[in-house]
C-alpha cells in the first residue's frame, strides 16, 4: 500500500508522489518566540516529528524546514498595532532579541523533553530580511502589490481575478469580504482583505531594517514564503502547521508564492487539529490552558498530578493528528497506564530468544493472525499517518506476548520468522517512528542489577521464614511504584 496524505486543498487523501524521487521537502510553520510554547504548538510539532521520522523510515531523504518567527508578528495577527516582540521588550526594558533568545531556548528545551528530532534547517525571520524584500519586489513587479507611505500591501482582489484566493479553505472572495470588518483607520488599503508584505516603521519601533521603501519590517506571512522557497525551492512536497493557520497565514502564503513564482508552493497541505480541555477549547482567556512545564510538574489547578513528556507524547499518538484532542486527567491517566503496559510487553518481546531461525509455526492459524496484525502497522501508517490505529494493532499483540512469557502459549506456536518480524516492527515503530523512550527504566541495567539483588535477599529471607523482612522489601518497593510478582515456577518478576 502506497502512502496517502490528506490534502487540505483537495479535502481528499491523495497518493504521495514527491517532486524529486526519493527526496522529500517539508516546511512546517514554527513558533513565534515572544512567550512560552503552548501545548497546541507542541501537538503540531510532535505530529510533524512523527511524519518526519516515518518518511525517513520509508527511505526518503527528508529536508525538514521549521522556521522561528522572531519579527513581524503584530498583535491580533493584523496589519496594525504593535509588534509582539517590541511590545514585550519595551515592557520588560530589554532588547527584543533577548526575548527571542529566552523563548527560543525554552522552545528547544521542551522539544528535547518530548524527544522531537531537530529539523534539518531552522531559519529565522530576522536572518532572512533580504529574501523577504526581494520576494516583495518581485510581487510588486508582477502587479500584485502596491506601496502606500512606505508600506507594501498585497492586492487580494486583483489576485483573486486570476487565482482562487480562498482555495485552502474553500471560501469565495465574497464570503470572505462579508466576514471582514470595515477598514477602521486602515483606509490606505485598497481592499479590506489586503495584507502587508512590508510595514513602515515608526521612529520608536525597536525592530526595523532598511528597504527600497524606507525603514521598516516584514509582514508576518512573507517570511514563510521567502524561507520555504530559499531552502526547498519554488515547488516542494509538504507544507504543514496547525489548522488555525489555514484561513489566513497559509492562504496568504499561497497567494504570495503564486503571485511571485506563478506556482503554488506545496503539493500537499497538512493541518493538525485543535486541543480541548474537558470538552472546551483550550485558551488563556478561559483559564483552562496549561503550559508543558505545568503538565510535567502538575502545577496547575486543573491537573490532579504530573504527567511525563513521554506519557503526553503517547497520549497524543492515540488520536489521529486531524482529530480534536481532548485533555483530561482521566484520559492522561489511562494513557499513562497504557503506555506502561505497552512498554512492559515490548521489554518482554525483546528478550524472546530465537533458537532456530527456520522453525515453522505449530499453530498456523495463530501465526497467520499475528502476521495480519503486524502487516496492519504499515497499512495504517500509510493511511495518512494513523498512529492511533497502529497503537491499537500493537495492543492486540500485547496479550499474546504476555501469554508466551507466562507459558500459556508456547513460543513455538509462532514461526521464528514471525517472532523476529514482531521484534523488528515493535522497535521500528515504538522507538524510531513514534519516538518513545523508556521512562520506566525497564531496560536500565543498573536498576535491573539492584532489583535482582533485592529479589535474592527476599528469597533468602523467605527460605529462613523471615517473613517480616520479605514483606518489608515487597511493601517498600510497592510504595515507590515497583511491583513484585511471584511466578508459578518459583521465579519473581518485577515491573514499574
Amino acid at each position: 500500500m502506497s502512502l496517502k496524505i490528506y490534502n487540505t486543498i483537495s479535502r481528499e487523501k491523495e497518493e504521495f508522489k514527491p517532486v524529486t524521487p526519493e527526496h522529500v521537502g517539508m516546511y512546517v510553520c514554527g513558533p513565534t518566540v515572544y512567550s512560552d510554547v503552548h501545548l497546541g504548538n507542541c501537538r503540531t510539532f510532535i505530529s510533524f516529528d512523527i511524519i518526519y521520522r516515518y518518511l525517513t523510515n520509508l527511505g526518503y531523504k527528508v529536508r525538514y524546514v521549521r522556521n522561528i518567527t522572531d519579527a513581524g508578528h503584530l498583535e491580533g495577527d493584523r496589519d496594525e498595532g504593535d509588534d509582539k516582540f517590541s511590545k514585550i521588550a519595551r515592557l520588560q526594558q530589554v532588547e527584543p532579541m533577548e526575548i527571542v533568545q529566552k523563548y527560543t531556548l525554552g522552545f528547544h528545551h521542551v522539544m528535547q523533553l518530548f524527544n522531537n528530532l531537530p529539523p534539518s534547517i531552522e531559519p529565522t525571520a530576522t536572518g532572512h530580511i533580504a529574501e523577504q524584500i526581494e520576494m516583495t519586489k518581485h510581487i510588486i513587479a508582477n502587479g500584485y502589490a502596491y506601496e502606500v507611505n512606505g508600506t507594501i500591501y498585497f492586492d487580494v482582489e486583483k489576485y483573486s481575478k486570476e487565482q482562487p484566493y480562498g482555495i485552502l479553505t474553500n471560501r469565495k472572495l465574497e464570503d470572505l469580504l462579508e466576514g471582514t470588518r470595515e477598514l477602521g483607520g486602515q483606509d490606505e488599503k485598497r481592499g479590506r482583505l489586503d495584507f502587508a508584505l512590508w510595514i513602515k516603521a515608526s521612529p520608536e519601533h525597536l525592530m526595523q531594517w532598511p528597504s527600497p521603501w524606507g525603514m521598516g519590517f516584514p509582514g508576518w506571512h512573507i517570511e514563510c514564503s521567502a524561507m520555504s522557497e530559499k531552502y526547498l525551492g519554488k515547488k516542494f512536497d509538504i507544507h504543514g502547521g496547525g489548522m488555525d493557520l489555514a484561513a489566513t497565514h497559509h492562504t496568504n502564503e499561497i497567494a504570495q508564492s503564486q503571485a511571485c513564482n506563478h506556482t503554488s508552493p506545496a503539493n500537499y497541505w497538512m493541518h493538525t487539529n485543535m486541543l480541548t480541555v474537558n470538552g472546551t477549547r483550550m485558551s488563556k482567556s478561559l483559564g483552562n490552558g496549561f503550559l508543558p512545564e505545568e503538565l510535567f510538574t502538575g502545577n496547575h489547578p486543573l491537573l490532579e498530578k504530573a504527567y511525563s513528556p513521554m506519557t503526553t507524547r503517547f497520549f497524543m499518538l492515540q488520536t489521529h493528528y486531524r482529530s480534536t484532542l481532548d485533555f483530561s486527567n482521566e484520559a492522561l491517566q489511562a494513557s499513562e497506564k497504557g503506555f506502561k503496559r505497552l512498554w512492559e510487553a515490548y521489554e518482554v518481546l525483546k528478550k524472546f530468544t530465537i533458537i532456530n531461525n527456520d522453525a515453522a509455526a505449530k499453530d498456523v492459524e495463530l501465526n497467520a493472525k499475528c502476521l495480519q496484525i503486524i502487516a496492519a502497522f504499515d497499512e495504517n501508517m500509510n493511511d495518512d499517518f494513523n498512529t492511533a490505529k497502529v497503537l491499537a494493532n500493537m495492543f492486540e499483540l500485547v496479550p499474546l506476548i504476555n501469554s508466551i512469557k507466562d507459558g500459556l502459549i508456547p513460543a513455538d506456536a509462532l514461526a521464528s520468522s514471525t517472532l523476529i518480524l514482531m521484534q523488528q516492527k515493535f522497535k521500528a515503530y515504538i522507538e524510531e517512528v513514534f519516538g518513545l523512550t523508556d521512562e520506566f527504566n525497564l531496560s536500565d541495567g543498573k536498576l535491573s542489577g539492584v532489583m535482582e539483588l533485592l529479589i535474592d535477599i527476599r528469597k533468602e529471607a523467605k527460605s529462613k521464614k523471615d517473613f517480616a523482612t520479605s514483606d518489608k522489601i515487597r511493601n517498600q518497593l510497592t510504595a515507590i511504584g515497583i511491583n513484585l510478582k511471584d511466578e508459578k515456577d518459583g521465579g519473581v518478576s518485577w515491573s514499574v
